[in-house]
């Protein structure tokens, strides 16, 4: 007996010295947006006060266009997701994009306020501060989740939507990112706010690309360097905890702007099945399907996403 208790003693000190080695090894401290800076927020980004944020934002294109396009990143990304499309739409067209709280360079919402709601006013606040009465909203994930809430919300100020694999409904996930699972664990989303291994981040952008492949190393930089802003962290296990899924899911129908909804056949984080529901509940919506495309469509092929925003817009003019 005596032999099995010292087996085990050993056994948990091994254990110990793992998990000590493990968290030295990993041991990720925040970064002040100054470091951050150079390489994330280079020409033409700005920041700019919104509700006692610094809010990191890039408006470019011609002033005068009727309605700007604003677009949403998701959760855990930037508004570099959209690096494609905006290189595609700023010579005709107005295009604002910006780091919504918790995530990028704005960094954590001062009042730890993370609920769909507050996103929403958030975006108005920043088409307040750009003088931009009404635009077309495109959000991807968490973004395609918010634009939603603000057509509903504020409907005045959106004459068309564009979702992209967007959240809204209740779901059950084929596979989670592993960030993301951390993220929602308690005590490991503690332990994630000082230890964060490049290969949990890794992991994760594969799991929502349709081919792994194109997750490259300046991909995995930007979302490893910009997660590790300070506060980020911590922002995405609250928002994770405060957002309820569904919420406003049985008022999707009320939604009378022209609606684009994008889907990847390859989404493994929102089932593609759910798109056919917008398609659905929202009267008039067009529906286009990628089918070698994952969760972040807009990211993996900006290309033949934006022409199919471009020939939606076409058909959806705003006059002057």
């Amino acid at each position: 007996m005596k032999r099995v208790f010292k087996i085990i003693g050993w056994l948990l000190l091994l254990l110990v010295v793992v998990i000590t080695l493990f968290i030295i090894v990993y041991w990720v401290p925040d970064r002040s947006v100054d470091e951050l800076k150079a390489r994330w927020a280079q020409s033409p980004s700005q920041f700019v006060e919104i509700s006692g944020m610094q809010v990191h934002l890039r408006d470019e294109g011609p002033r005068d266009d009727p309605s700007p396009i604003l677009l949403l990143h998701g959760t855990s990304a930037s508004l570099h997701t959209w690096d494609g499309w905006v290189d595609a739409l700023k010579n005709d067209r107005r295009v604002i994009r910006f780091d919504m709280p918790g995530f990028g360079l704005t960094g954590p919402s001062p009042d730890n306020n993370y609920t769909i709601e507050n996103y929403t006013r958030i975006v108005i606040a920043v088409l307040d501060h750009l003088q931009v009465d009404n635009s077309v909203i495109a959000g991807n994930s968490l973004g395609g989740n918010v634009a939603l809430t603000t057509a509903l919300l504020y409907p005045e100020r959106v004459n068309q939507l564009i979702l992209i694999d967007s959240s809204g409904y209740l779901f059950k996930p084929k596979s989670i990112p592993i960030g993301f699972k951390i993220a929602g664990t308690p005590v490991l989303n503690k332990l994630m706010e000082k230890v964060l291994p490049r290969f949990v981040v890794e992991s994760s952008i594969e799991n929502v690309y349709g081919d792994p492949l194109l997750a490259n190393a300046e991909v995995i930089d930007r979302y490893f360097e910009l997660t590790t802003r300070s506060g980020n962290r911590q922002a995405l296990a609250e928002r994770i905890s405060q957002m309820q899924p569904g919420q406003y899911a049985n008022r999707f129908s009320e939604i009378k702007q022209p609606t684009l909804i994008m889907w990847g056949n390859l989404d493994r984080l929102i089932p593609p099945e759910l798109s056919d529901r917008f398609h659905k509940d929202i009267i008039g919506s067009q529906l286009v399907r990628f089918k070698d495309l994952g969760h972040v469509p807009q990211e993996e092929d900006p290309f033949k996403t934006v022409n199919a925003l471009k020939e939606f817009l076409a058909l959806n003019r705003v006059e002057n």
